[in-house]
């Protein structure tokens, strides 16, 4: 069961990581105990099941992983490829999802214990949703994953509860 963020006091990156860390695990667990099948299933008016929501969250963080190490994403999604993230396609499983997330989960942890403070900035490639020109710090990085992942967790809670009552947290 994930368990609640706590403060590593005069440690702001193992808080933030902290916060991460747990987000990550309340999203994982929704899928404890189901069949592929169960977890692949959309059993609400939404598009997204449980699997899907696992693989977006894994991209999402390889991709702003990508940005910050300013580095081209060689699985970048195009507008014919986005609704792939959202679902497991061809041999994926929810072990390889998971397999994915632990690795891309190791390299933020690398990434934030190497860079030299919280406050280093890379740019925003150019989207329609990102203001022209701008730049965020490695800590709005970390509490912007806090924030996708939460978003997501309570959708995935949501989504396990239709499917046999069970909650990601609690």
């Amino acid at each position: 069961m994930a368990q609640i963020s706590t403060e590593v006091p005069g440690d702001e990156r193992g808080t933030l990581l902290s916060f991460v860390r747990s987000q990550r695990t309340a999203l994982r667990e929704t899928v404890e105990g189901l069949s592929e099948e169960q977890a692949a299933g959309r059993p609400s008016a939404s598009e997204l099941s449980l699997s899907g929501l696992l693989k977006h969250a894994a991209e999402c963080e390889r991709n702003w992983l990508y940005m910050a190490r300013q580095e081209p994403n060689p699985h970048r999604r195009t507008m014919e490829t986005w609704s792939d993230s959202f679902h497991l396609t061809g041999e994926e499983t929810i072990p390889s999802a998971l397999a994915l997330w632990d690795e891309v989960a190791a390299q933020t942890e690398a990434l934030i214990a190497a860079v030299p403070s919280l406050d280093d900035t890379f740019p925003l490639p150019p989207a329609p949703w990102f203001p022209k020109d701008a730049k965020v710090s490695m800590r709005w990085m970390l509490l912007h994953l806090v924030e996708e992942f939460a978003r997501h967790t309570g959708h995935a809670d949501i989504i396990r509860e239709t499917i046999d009552g069970k909650k990601a947290m609690g």
